[in-house]
């Protein structure tokens, strides 16, 4: 356990260290998603427009989102507000599955793991890291699967990231946070997030199946799944941001992303 607390603290560090550099600023709103009467459809890295909505408070401001198209490099970035249906849960397994930030992830752990020469079992050499990328990327593929589509899908659950509108650095280090234990249902109401606790459990326990003998045991099993709330934390920071990244990279100059057409409305200009 040790290893695994030192482990995510050094994610929590590096994430800090970044994002304290790429922050927008104090824009601090009310997450994309966080509530049935939430309008959060980002998805694109190019912020576009936002409306006025009546309460009965008065005119207030409220996200509505990114428009482009789906993200490759986050497949769980949402693109629209309505519910996913179950063939779009597996679509984003099988999409999560290849995605960049899961393969760069598997062969960070597998030469961390080799540096450390743990589990022992794997030895040194090329052969030894192909084992533990292979390993890892396992893990990661059973655990979209279990918890994107398959629990996602029994339970009525949405599996996909909304992120925040221009976040401030400690509200999207409590939205990530937070983001880890809940989520949305399919009916847009926030819920325990079931099939992301239970999914990433059951990938860990059904890892003893190929893991090595060492790693075969309940704390072991623990350990890893501390360590892969600790990942999933710093991917939510990262997906979090990501819209407002990449439109910073200017990646629409790129036609990385379609042009949002020049009649889109918006309350504070262009940007």
């Amino acid at each position: 356990m040790p290893q695994m607390l030192s482990h995510s603290c050094w994610l929590a560090a590096l994430l800090a260290g970044v994002f304290l550099s790429v922050s927008p600023g104090a824009y601090g709103q009310k997450p994309a998603g966080a509530g049935p009467r939430s309008a959060g459809l980002p998805d694109s890295p190019q912020p576009k427009q936002q409306a006025m909505v009546e309460s009965s408070g008065g005119p207030t401001q409220r996200f509505i989102g990114y428009v482009s198209n789906k993200s490759f490099v986050f497949p769980d970035i949402a693109a629209s507000e309505g519910p996913l249906p179950v063939s779009g849960k597996f679509k984003i397994f099988v999409n999560q599955s290849i995605s960049p930030p899961y393969i760069l992830a598997s062969a960070f752990n597998a030469g961390f793991s080799q540096a450390r020469n743990v589990p022992e079992a794997y030895g040194q050499g090329w052969d030894a890291y192909g084992g533990r990328f292979g390993a890892a990327m396992a893990r990661a593929s059973s655990t979209s699967f279990f918890s994107t589509f398959v629990l996602a899908s029994a339970l009525h659950q949405d599996p996909r990231f909304f992120p925040q509108s221009h976040p401030s650095l400690w509200s999207s280090i409590k939205y990530s946070t937070e983001r880890l234990f809940v989520t949305r249902n399919d009916s847009g109401r926030d819920g325990f997030n079931t099939s992301g606790i239970v999914g990433t459990l059951a990938a860990e326990t059904l890892a003893n199946v190929y893991l090595p003998v060492s790693e075969q045991t309940g704390a072991k099993t623990a350990e890893r799944f501390g360590i892969d709330l600790g990942w999933r934390f710093a991917g939510n920071m990262f997906k979090n941001y990501w819209p407002t990244i990449s439109h910073s990279m200017g990646l629409n100059r790129l036609k990385v992303v379609p042009t949002p057409h020049p009649s889109t409305p918006t309350i504070d200009g262009p940007r």
